[in-house]
């Protein structure tokens, strides 16, 4: 997937589009059912109307920028968020950073600049929640409306529904904060994962006598916290089990940026620097302080007898 980034306001937003486009618009974080089921919606008008399948998503998420204190946490990364839209067949992805000038294009503009003239829309998929322009003002009665102004063809997608709800990012938040891996698997189509680099640590699991890899975590604040059963992707050895810890360390201090620290079943070797995916497939319990270094060995070793029964079962 050809990747594009750029700033919506400037003359030289993006490269034009040398195909026109079946495009999609969302945030996307997450990937989930429901932006799965318009990803396929995108691939299927590009194959049938010979367009290019595409996307214009935004960074920062706009929310981060207009309430940065009430935004949401984040599921995925930017780079997360774009491996999986890959994943789903779409050949381009148009990244808007969003900032005072996106936030201020009236809704017109916002068509007739960046969707016909730049990204050259032919068939645009969106929610049939879709908002946008200035303040909001844009709903999907007036893009049809500039749809037929300006040639291109609008298709709304109702949510996807799953156990009775409505998928959305903020049901896939909920589950998460409330340990329920199982759930948040069945909103997203697949485990919960977060990727990164593996990087030094403080070599504390190795004191303990239980070798950590630890990865670097670039959300702000991840969605999940505490320790868990995990699978990991991207050794050398192939996919490998494991437990693993993501939050703040309390009994360290707690006041270090969120970690993520796992332990591989059955695996030894030098790690530093491989670019890896864990995934969280069931919670084992909450972060907890401990009154020593021996009482959080105990129970480091009772999270790995847990894990491999899970595993086992």
């Amino acid at each position: 997937m050809l990747v594009f980034r750029g700033f919506c306001g400037s003359r030289d937003f993006f490269r034009r589009s040398p195909a026109p486009t079946a495009l999609g618009i969302g945030n996307f974080d997450g990937v989930h059912l429901g932006h799965q089921a318009l990803l396929g919606r995108i691939k299927v008008a590009a194959n049938t109307r010979s367009l290019s399948p595409a996307v214009l998503t935004f960074e920062p998420h706009p929310r981060e920028f207009l309430a940065p204190h009430t935004a949401p946490t984040r599921l995925s990364t930017l780079r997360e968020k774009l491996e999986r839209i890959a994943g789903q067949g779409i050949e381009r992805a148009y990244v808007c950073r969003f900032g005072a000038a996106l936030a201020a294009c009236p809704a017109e503009n916002f068509v007739k600049d960046i969707l016909v003239d730049r990204l050259r829309v032919a068939h645009l998929v969106v929610g049939d929640d879709f908002r946008f322009g200035a303040q909001r003002t844009g709903d999907i009665a007036l893009l049809q409306r500039l749809g037929q102004q300006h040639g291109f063809t609008v298709e709304t997608l109702s949510g996807v529904a799953c156990a009775g709800e409505r998928v959305s990012s903020s049901l896939v938040r909920q589950a998460l904060e409330a340990g329920d891996m199982e759930a948040a698997a069945q909103l997203l189509g697949q485990p919960y994962a977060i990727s990164g680099r593996i990087v030094p640590g403080r070599q504390l699991g190795r004191r303990l006598g239980v070798p950590t890899a630890n990865i670097r975590v670039k959300h702000h604040k991840p969605p999940l916290s505490g320790v868990f059963a995990v699978e990991v992707d991207g050794l050398p050895a192939g996919r490998r089990t494991g437990v693993a810890n993501l939050g703040l360390r309390p009994s360290l201090g707690g006041k270090m940026p969120p970690t993520l620290e796992v332990h591989l079943f059955d695996f030894s070797g030098d790690l530093y620097g491989a670019h890896i995916c864990v995934r969280f497939l069931h919670k084992l319990r909450d972060e907890q302080v401990f009154a020593s270094l021996d009482a959080l060995r105990q129970q480091i070793a009772q999270d790995i007898v847990s894990a491999k029964h899970y595993f086992s079962h």
